[in-house]
């Protein structure tokens, strides 16, 4: 039942939904929904994106009363989002993924993890985004010229991602460490996204997925330690 109420949840599922619903204490609703998180997270793990690339730097969390504004605020974590398009310009698959900054190398690494070579990847000129090329990506930024990048057309496809995330995660989650736990929960959402043609059968693949994937220990997952 876990297995189905997470996968179909369109908007995103907290514990403590799925601990009314299941009948169960909140800490194992807690444990098995970080699980299957980590399941989604591994499962996504093995895919690439590829031809052409939007790309874009966002970030969980906001600033904290008393605390630093802007992109040095402690409660914020940088993320990169991107979206690949088919020929046509339609979305095809998405990658959400925290990064230790903005940064060449940063964006570098992330790169070679999430993007196979030779895509092109499209940014909104931030300097960090030039370190795709290092990862044999091509890359081609878009200078707004006094405009937000949100208001470019050529921009629409990662914003609307990433509005629906925002939207996802505002109305299930009250709370969550987005530093510890970003990961799994970025995960949960790229996981549905990318098989939103396919819910009739995202129970029995998250199963398949769930069942193949090695012993995740409640210890483990509390300290969001890297898959291996």
């Amino acid at each position: 039942m876990a297995i189905y109420l997470v996968s179909q949840a369109k908007t995103g599922l907290s514990s403590l939904d799925l601990k009314r619903q299941l009948g169960v204490s909140y800490p194992t609703a807690w444990l098995i929904q970080q699980k299957l998180m980590q399941t989604m997270v591994e499962r996504d793990d093995r895919y690439k994106l590829c031809g052409h690339v939007q790309v874009d730097d966002a970030y969980l969390g906001g600033e904290l009363a008393g605390g630093k504004a802007g992109r040095g605020s402690e409660n914020k974590v940088p993320f990169v989002a991107a979206i690949s398009l088919s020929a046509e310009g339609r979305p095809l698959y998405i990658k959400m993924a925290p990064v230790p900054g903005f940064t060449r190398k940063a964006l570098a690494d992330w790169a070679s993890e999430d993007l196979s070579p030779g895509c092109i990847v499209t940014s909104d000129g931030l300097g960090c985004f030039a370190g795709v090329t290092d990862a044999g990506c091509q890359h081609r930024p878009i200078i707004a010229g006094g405009l937000k990048p949100k208001d470019l057309p050529e921009f629409n496809w990662i914003n609307t991602v990433l509005g629906n995330l925002k939207t996802s995660l505002g109305g299930a989650y009250h709370a969550f460490d987005f530093a510890k736990y970003g990961t799994r929960y970025l995960g949960a959402f790229v996981y549905r996204f990318n098989r939103r043609f396919h819910l009739e059968t995202l129970p029995l693949r998250l199963l398949i997925a769930a069942v193949t994937t090695g012993p995740r220990s409640a210890c483990w997952l509390r300290q969001a330690e890297e898959s291996f």
